[in-house]
């Protein structure tokens, strides 16, 4: 087992930088997209994915259940997660309004992160798991942004504590920051 995070902002480069690390394996790859296509904006941005991707690479797309991305994984070597920033967003934005914050909901998604992260360890693929950093930016205006922020910086933390291998991407240039 090999985990492998790539960190970065929003158009950063980290996926595209993520792409680069999973093709150089030269082993086959299944690329597991944790975004749906509810609108435009978002349809652009998974066309946009795919148009990089190689054909040869397989795809699911897991929105919800990420511990199912390595059952899905049968027949491929590495595994690229794009993206646990999507992950928690669908997670949070099924909750609604007056259960925001909750502690229950946040504990799930944390209960549903360590079951991916034990799968991940008991697997023997190699794991690049894409993410948003969101520690470098201001406190969010929303009761419902700032949640966010806080289960994804701990999802994040979990698993950069994890991971063999720990990327920060800016403005397109990968620093190794662990590993």
């Amino acid at each position: 087992m090999s985990l492998i995070l790539v960190t970065g902002g929003v158009r950063s480069g980290k996926s595209g930088f993520a792409e680069e690390l999973a093709a150089e394996t030269g082993k086959r790859v299944l690329y597991v997209a944790t975004g749906e296509a509810k609108d435009e904006e978002m349809r652009s941005r998974i066309a946009l994915h795919r148009s990089r991707r190689p054909a040869d690479w397989g795809c699911v797309e897991i929105p919800l259940r990420l511990s199912e991305s390595i059952q899905a994984a049968r027949e491929y070597e590495v595994v690229l997660i794009d993206c646990l920033s999507t992950w928690v967003s669908n997670r949070l934005m099924a909750v609604p309004e007056p259960e925001w914050r909750s502690e229950a909901i946040t504990r799930e998604v944390y209960e549903e992160a360590t079951s991916w992260l034990d799968g991940v360890a008991a697997s023997s693929r190699t794991v690049i798991a894409v993410t948003s950093e969101v520690g470098l930016g201001g406190v969010a205006m929303s009761r419902l942004g700032r949640w966010f922020a806080d289960v994804l910086g701990d999802v994040n933390q979990m698993t950069a504590r994890r991971a063999d291998t720990v990327y920060a991407v800016w403005s397109g240039i990968p620093w190794r920051i662990k590993g």
